[in-house]
């Protein structure tokens, strides 16, 4: 029997059914979001079309959710990095508060976590002032969050995809 209060995101996603030419062609793609599908066709020995109804059908099924170009912050002036853990009056303002926490363009990320914090943001800014400008002139000021705690990243030492098995 179904339960009527739950959407779609409160049952567990389930693997997608890929096998081995799927799993070379995201190897590949993944590592160079720009080969051309020809390339990609010779190095799996099949043909371009063969490649591009693969992908085609990886984006359908949303084991691919899309392809961008990745800025570099630092480039263009963002050079403080922080982490935010956020505490919550209560766990009801959640929504509300990712709702006026999308109006920030300079948090990047957002998660809804367990453990010692309700969410957890990662924050991209061009000074450690600009960082304070923005914690105390906006989030602060968001109906529902208790208190921040900041993590100042110094460095990022990598960054990668899940593994493709």
């Amino acid at each position: 029997m179904e339960n009527k209060n739950m959407d779609k995101s409160d049952y567990l996603e389930q693997a997608a059914d890929i096998d081995q030419l799927d799993e070379k062609i995201l190897k590949l793609i993944t590592k160079n979001a720009r080969i051309p599908f020809l390339e990609v066709a010779r190095e799996c020995g099949v043909s371009g079309a063969a490649i591009h109804q693969r992908v085609q059908r990886l984006l359908n099924i949303g084991v691919i959710t899309g392809s961008e170009f990745t800025v570099n912050p630092q480039k263009l002036g963002y050079n403080t990095c922080a982490y935010m853990g956020i505490y919550l009056e209560k766990a009801k303002y959640h929504r509300q508060v990712v709702a006026a926490m999308r109006d920030i363009p300079e948090i990047v990320e957002c998660h809804y976590t367990t453990g010692q914090y309700a969410i957890f943001i990662k924050i991209q800014t061009k000074t450690n002032k600009h960082l304070k400008k923005i914690i105390d002139s906006q989030l602060q000021e968001i109906e529902g969050i208790a208190r921040t705690e900041t993590f100042m990243s110094l460095e990022m030492d990598f960054k990668r995809q899940v593994p493709i098995q």
